[in-house]
Formats: structure tokens, sequence, C-alpha cells
């Protein structure tokens, strides 16, 4: 691995440990309200949108069939991470097979 390649990740490795952990430690000072933890709870989902609406808009049909997949199996199982990883699975598999 290339010393520039290693520096840069060690960097944004310590930087993304920084917002993590300053945010644990801001988030003591913050009263715990109904609204608060409303906003918290609403975060995951909000990201996931900031991340997948892009992609959605500007996708072909492998990632359109991801996003459905996505949404089936999120019905279905109700686990984020199996959703995630069948929706993965499913747009690779489409890219290697639609022309």
């Amino acid at each position: 691995m290339r010393a520039d390649v290693f520096v840069a990740i060690a960097i944004l490795g310590v930087l993304s440990y920084a917002c993590r952990f300053g945010g644990f430690f801001l988030m003591r000072y913050v009263s715990m309200t109904p609204r608060v933890e409303a906003w918290l709870r609403a975060m995951p989902i909000a990201l996931v949108g900031a991340i997948v609406g892009p992609v959605a808009v500007n996708g072909g049909a492998p990632e359109w069939i991801g996003l459905a997949a996505a949404i089936g199996l999120m019905r279905v199982t109700g686990n984020e991470f199996v959703s995630a990883i069948g929706a993965v699975v499913l747009v690779a598999l489409a890219r290697a097979f639609l022309p």
C-alpha cells in the first residue's frame, strides 16, 4: 500500500472517531425530551433516504430492482441488515446479467 493512501485512511479514521466521540460527549448535555427522542429515532431513515434518493432518481434498472428488493425485504423481515444485503446482492446480479 502506498504511504499517502495509508496516511489518508488513518486521518479519516481518526476524524470519524472524533466526530462520533464528540457526539456522544455533547449528548450528555442535551435533555432527552420526547421531541429530541423522536428526532434521534428519525435520523437513520433520513440518512438512508439522502443516500438512496439520488441513486433511485439517476439509476437504471439494476438500481430500481435493488430498491424494490430493499423495500420488499424490509416489509417481510423487518430487518435493515437483511434488506440492505439483499438489495446489494440483487443490484450486483442485475448489473452482471442485464445489458
